[in-house]
């Protein structure tokens, strides 16, 4: 019974940090119109950072030297790298298009966690996998027109290959941190690796700040009550808080499995930015997306896997 419990609260946590992360994308375009991506991020994770200092002060890291470089290389693919790509692509794409192109993830992390364990996938996975990826295309050529009265989706299909490589990047993340958590807890990979994902983001900021025609150093100046509001949401909602829940829950439930709760973020993410940011959707765009989450589904809860044991 207290299994199958905490089974329950995985899941739930999963599920919920999910449901925030799709409204990210929604704030993130709000800061965008004021810095660039880059600042953005930078802002974002600063305000994830405040909210868990005091994680640095109650909680001994306690990782050897080997964990140590894991944390780093899961920090420097979960924090920089991802979050760079995905909001560079959400730059040049609309939100509704970049939020339906995360309903890959799911079946991604399924088809990753399943390599990382050595399983192998039965029909059943690989028929969702080739649909994920038919609706992925879809989307990406889906477009919808414009209507009088709303925005016009800006969608492209270069926006979308970068989000599509940004969820690539995120299932390293994702895998990385699943390994520490097997012997430190969530919050210790949390806190330890947000702060060192944006020490090495605030590197790259003030590299990029001597290159011309780079990112430069983050405003201050000149930028509005909504863009910080939405800054602080994003970094403490959207990011301390999703994260903490999303590796907590992982500590109950099999990446695969939880893997089928990240469709909460397109979901979620796509409606506020068809209803709130008045974006349009094609037809074609629609059944990709049902598509990527149909697949996804069938994937997660229906098709089998079966692990292979090396007896070596």
């Amino acid at each position: 019974m207290a299994d199958s419990r905490q089974r329950t609260l995985g899941f739930a946590s999963c599920a919920l940090a999910s449901a925030l992360w799709g409204c990210g994308f929604y704030f993130g375009k709000i800061a965008l119109d004021e810095m660039s991506v880059g600042a953005m991020v930078f802002y974002r994770f600063c305000f994830a950072c405040v909210v868990l200092l005091p994680v640095l002060v109650t909680h001994k890291p306690g990782l050897n030297r080997r964990e140590w470089w894991v944390l780093m290389a899961a920090s420097f693919f979960g924090v920089p790298l991802q979050f760079l790509c995905q909001f560079y692509g959400l730059s040049l794409t609309s939100v509704a298009h970049a939020l339906l192109m995360l309903g890959m993830l799911p079946v991604l992390l399924a088809v990753a966690a399943a390599v990382w364990a050595h399983e192998r996938m039965d029909a059943i996975g690989w028929v969702a996998l080739a649909a994920s990826t038919g609706g992925a295309v879809l989307i990406a050529l889906g477009a919808g027109p414009s209507l009088a009265g709303h925005r016009v989706d800006q969608a492209s299909l270069a926006g979308d290959l970068v989000v599509i490589l940004s969820l690539v990047i995120s299932l390293v993340w994702i895998l990385l941190n699943k390994q520490l958590m097997e012997k430190h807890s969530a919050i210790v990979v949390t806190a330890y690796g947000l702060f060192a994902g944006t020490a090495m983001l605030g590197a790259i900021l003030l590299g990029s700040a001597a290159i011309p025609g780079g990112w430069g150093l983050p405003p201050v100046h000149r930028v509005s009550a909504a863009a910080w509001g939405s800054l602080a949401v994003s970094g403490v909602l959207c990011t301390a808080v999703t994260t903490l829940l999303w590796n907590w829950g992982l500590t109950k439930v099999p990446a695969s499995q939880a893997g089928i709760l990240l469709n909460m973020e397109p979901l979620i993410g796509s409606l506020l930015g068809v209803f709130a940011l008045g974006e349009v959707l094609g037809p074609r765009a629609w059944v990709g997306g049902g598509l990527i989450l149909l697949a996804a589904v069938t994937l997660t809860m229906h098709s089998k896997t079966v692990i292979r044991v090396n007896l070596e």
